[in-house]
């Protein structure tokens, strides 16, 4: 059956998406992406390049669907406001597309190296499928702020799937802001106890779906007959967090705090930097002056503050016991969605 995605990003988030889709139909050649555009260029340019396999909606339509989601724009940050509209994103697929059954949403910062029908041959029948961020030992303080990562949220739609995603939309609706308060934070704290709330919650437990920055160091990462794999499972996908396009050409692809093995990098960054390369040259084939989201270096102050952060991960990977001296009190790390 052909899957159904979803995703949202603005015009620096492009050059991601562009990959994202582009990775996931070699993969999957049949997927159908509906991307929900939060502003004109990302709109513009997605429609000068037509590509398949993939549905664009703008914010102006998703809000003229959500009357809610509009009302709480003036209360939320640009941030606050896209965490906010996630659960709209699958409402109005499954309103505006009747012959959908099942939707997946995605985070536009992914990169898929096998089908994902590896997943969904372990969700079965299940009405909604979460991933857990999985934390590694010398991040396990960051569990404060999610047990479960909104970078791919599967709902189905029957009655136990429609429950779970409009209550999330609902409580998103009511408060969904960048802090941690009374158990809350984003969008994303409202998933930890989706598995005792609703019937039918499947719990991903495939490694290859949800490899991370904040979990790589977890697993052992090889290639076998030309395929990666997470320790004996195939590499599905890999959630790029906090990786940077330079304006002068490059990447700051080490995220800061997660310092990266030379060989994870062999293995899951550098195929995916080849790839924003391809989408930021495939988007100037129709806008020759795009540069949405690339940054300037950072001043020297910042690669400073990068340095020591690296530092400091790596002396907890080698050294676990500083994890209790540096967070004696578990004192929440970045957020990791």
């Amino acid at each position: 059956m052909r899957r159904e995605y979803c995703t949202l990003f603005d015009s620096n988030y492009l050059v991601k998406a562009v990959a994202m889709h582009r990775t996931l139909r070699r993969q999957a050649p049949d997927a159908h992406l509906t991307a929900f555009v939060f502003d004109d260029l990302a709109k513009r340019v997605l429609d000068e390049l037509a590509l398949p396999g993939l549905g664009v909606v703008t914010l102006a339509e998703l809000e003229e669907f959500d009357r809610d989601l509009l009302a709480v724009k003036g209360e939320r940050t640009a941030t606050e406001y896209c965490w906010t509209s996630t659960p709209a994103l699958p409402l109005y697929v499954f309103a505006h597309r009747p012959e959908v059954e099942e939707v997946t949403y995605l985070d536009a910062d992914l990169g898929f190296f096998a089908d994902p029908q590896l997943l969904f041959d372990e969700i079965g029948d299940a009405s909604v499928c979460i991933t857990p961020h999985r934390y590694a030992p010398e991040y396990a303080h960051q569990e404060v702020n999610g047990i479960y990562c909104v970078q791919w949220v599967t709902f189905r739609r029957d009655e136990r799937g429609l429950a779970a995603l409009q209550w999330w939309h609902d409580r998103c609706i009511e408060w969904c802001y960048y802090r941690l308060e009374d158990g809350k934070l984003g969008d994303q704290k409202y998933l930890d106890d989706w598995p005792e709330r609703f019937e039918g919650v499947h719990v991903l437990e495939h490694k290859g779906g949800g490899l991370a920055p904040w979990n790589v160091t977890r697993y052992s990462i090889e290639r076998r007959d030309g395929n990666v794999v997470v320790d004996d499972d195939p590499l599905v996908f890999f959630h790029y967090h906090r990786l940077e396009l330079r304006r002068r050409g490059g990447h700051a692809w080490e995220p800061p705090g997660y310092p990266i093995s030379e060989h994870d990098r062999e293995l899951v960054y550098d195929p995916y930097l080849a790839e924003l390369d391809d989408a930021l040259r495939l988007i100037r084939t129709v806008e020759p002056s795009f540069d949405a989201g690339l940054e300037e270096p950072p001043p020297l102050r910042e690669r400073a503050a990068h340095a020591r952060a690296r530092f400091g991960a790596r002396a907890i990977e080698r050294f676990p016991f500083l994890l209790r001296v540096r967070y004696p009190r578990g004192v929440p790390g970045s957020g990791a969605s």
